[in-house]
């Protein structure tokens, strides 16, 4: 059974970075983009970044120039470099990986940005 497994989330004060990861195993089919949503308590589930599988990136305007996607094919990982957090970045982070059939989700981590 496929499993997304997350880490690095945590507690950070305002200005701080921290680097998510997201491992995917027994996954037997091709990656297409890999992705990172977060939900906010009281707020819709929105998607930060994507990686395409060609390496093409995307972000949320609000994130952009602050953070980093990027992916390693070979260990069926995407990460997510957070840098000068705001406390507006507290949220629950998913990663979402798409194959040619199905997606996936991570289980979440928390991020909690203090000011």
């Amino acid at each position: 059974q496929v499993q997304l497994v997350e880490s690095g989330g945590g507690l950070v004060q305002a200005g701080g970075s921290l680097r998510l990861s997201c491992a995917a195993s027994k996954i037997k089919s091709r990656i297409n983009a890999m992705r990172w949503y977060r939900q906010a308590p009281g707020k819709q589930r929105e998607l930060v970044a994507a990686v395409t599988s060609g390496g093409n990136t995307n972000y949320v305007d609000s994130v952009k120039g602050r953070f980093t996607i990027s992916r390693d094919n070979a260990k069926n990982t995407v990460y997510l470099q957070m840098g000068s957090l705001k406390p507006e970045d507290t949220a629950v982070y998913y990663c979402n990986i798409e194959t040619l059939y199905l997606n996936y989700w991570g289980q979440g981590t928390q991020v909690t940005v203090s000011s």
